[in-house]
């Protein structure tokens, strides 16, 4: 069993609040929890909200003793967090629990110190005035959530609950985050590495979206060499035309969409199949294990081989249970 502190906040938004209770409280609604999720704050208490209603809290910041994962769902911007909650969070860092900030949250993670000479991930509107704030740390704003295995951060609202099923499936595996996204009527997995936005506007008729088009034939030939003129025929466009528009379309050129479709592909051929690392690499336009390998490390920082044991130990059953406070 896992323990998961998730702090709240005088003024925290309930839909923030709601995301990672939502996400780790539901896993194993049809059987055993697998997380114990408490929700904590420095001033145990009564706590405002901008929707029109308080909530209350029972649990202070020695909650954090205890966790495994401490999650910071949100978090005023601008601010700094006091003595008292910088010295919890870095006692927690060190004794091996996972930091995670989602959308503003990473102001409290950068606030902490433990992000410096690091890259963290917040919501674009805020990543210009978090980076002039902790230049120690590098603010990325063009991705959906970062995971650098002790420190998660996220972009906002929907990116939040991408980044927490992501933790789902390194804690759990695959099998679980996909039940569970199902329940949640949600997709089981996006990229940390996919845009935050689109920067123009989507056709209201996908069938009058030629670039749309476009992406759901590349995704039927991740197998075979998808050349960018013929790519670009299915759009009825130039090579430059297609090229122009679809980046404005996705934030993307054509080659690192595809690329990142490709790999996503492969992860979830190692996950759900006992196919060769060969065999995948050539079903998803790799075509060598040796091209699939040094793609799989650049973009998800980890070997298919390492990838694959990780979600196929998570998968299995496993024991122990955590010391929780009361």
């Amino acid at each position: 069993m896992r323990f998961v502190a998730v702090l709240a906040f005088d003024g925290i938004s309930p839909f923030h609040l709601s995301v990672p209770t939502l996400v780790f409280g539901r896993v194993g609604a049809q059987g055993p929890a697998p997380y114990v999720v408490r929700v904590c704050a420095e001033q145990p208490g009564t706590l405002r909200t901008p929707a029109g209603f308080d909530i209350h809290v029972e649990h202070g910041l020695e909650v954090f003793d205890a966790a495994d994962t401490v999650v910071i769902p949100s978090w005023p911007p601008g601010e700094g967090i006091s003595d008292e909650l910088r010295a919890a969070l870095r006692a927690a860092h060190a004794r091996g629990a996972r930091i995670v900030g989602l959308c503003l949250g990473a102001w409290a993670v950068a606030a902490s110190g433990l992000a410096d000479g690091r890259e963290i991930t917040t919501h674009w509107s805020a990543a210009a005035d978090l980076g002039r704030a902790y230049p120690a740390v590098r603010v990325r704003a063009d991705t959906l959530w970062s995971d650098l295995g002790d420190v998660v951060t996220s972009a906002g609202v929907a990116a939040a609950l991408d980044c927490c099923l992501h933790l789902v499936r390194a804690d759990l595996g695959s099998r679980a985050a996909t039940e569970l996204a199902r329940a949640l009527v949600t997709a089981p997995h996006r990229s940390g590495s996919q845009a935050q936005y689109i920067p123009v506007a989507v056709p209201d008729d996908a069938a009058d979206d030629p670039i749309e088009r476009a992406m759901v034939w590349a995704r039927t030939h991740l197998g075979d060499p998808v050349d960018l003129d013929r790519w670009a025929r299915v759009a009825l466009m130039s090579r430059r035309t297609f090229t122009r528009r679809f980046r404005e379309r996705t934030g993307s050129s054509p080659q690192q969409w595809l690329l990142h479709q490709r790999t996503d592909r492969a992860r979830l051929l190692l996950e759900s199949t006992d196919e060769t690392v060969d065999r995948i690499a050539e079903s998803t336009g790799f075509h060598t294990a040796v091209s699939l390998r040094h793609h799989f490390h650049r973009l998800l920082g980890t070997s298919p081989a390492a990838h694959r044991a990780l979600f196929r130990t998570a998968d299995r059953p496993r024991g122990g249970s955590a010391k929780l406070p009361p």
